[in-house]
């Protein structure tokens, strides 16, 4: 496993829609291994393989700490409710922007065994997940911001 260098706002790969993944490799694998211990390394909460520089529909999240989700070709089938809050991302160091979502989804997604699974999830589950399938269109929140974006200090936690 390796730390993978973090793709910043301004980035051209972060504004590119990403491919399918039509099979597990050994690639694959070692990607989604390199993602979870970057995005742990970082303080995020979920990592999309665009912001490693890879054209991929891969996201991994994990709002808890100890419970990681791996979401292969991920689409968001379900959601409902509504949700205003500061938003962060590790593409864009160092500030937030307040970002409204929706508070319940559900996606549906492959994990790395290629079976199909759904996940739901409410509050920051929610908003992670949309969030990062924002990444494998192109789009990052700041497109969502209402508002400016404020500066925060690096020791909060990212809500990415």
């Amino acid at each position: 496993m390796a730390i993978r260098n973090i793709r910043e706002i301004g980035d051209e790969v972060l504004t590119k829609k990403c491919k399918a993944v039509t099979e597990m490799t050994p690639r694959i694998k070692e990607l989604i291994e390199d993602m979870l211990e970057t995005m742990y390394e970082a303080n995020g909460v979920g990592l999309a393989a665009p912001q490693v520089g890879v054209l991929k529909r891969i996201v991994v999240i994990d709002t808890t700490g100890d419970d990681p989700h791996i979401l292969i070709n991920p689409r968001i089938v379900e959601s409902s409710g509504e949700q205003t809050g500061q938003e962060g991302c590790l593409s864009v160091p160092g500030k937030s922007g307040q970002v409204t979502r929706p508070n319940y989804v559900k996606a549906v997604a492959l994990d790395v065994n290629m079976n199909e699974f759904e996940l739901e999830g409410t509050e920051l589950l929610a908003r992670a997940i949309c969030h990062e399938l924002d990444h494998l269109d192109g789009h990052l929140y700041v497109e969502k911001a209402e508002g400016p974006l404020q500066d925060v200090s690096y020791d909060e936690d990212d809500e990415e």
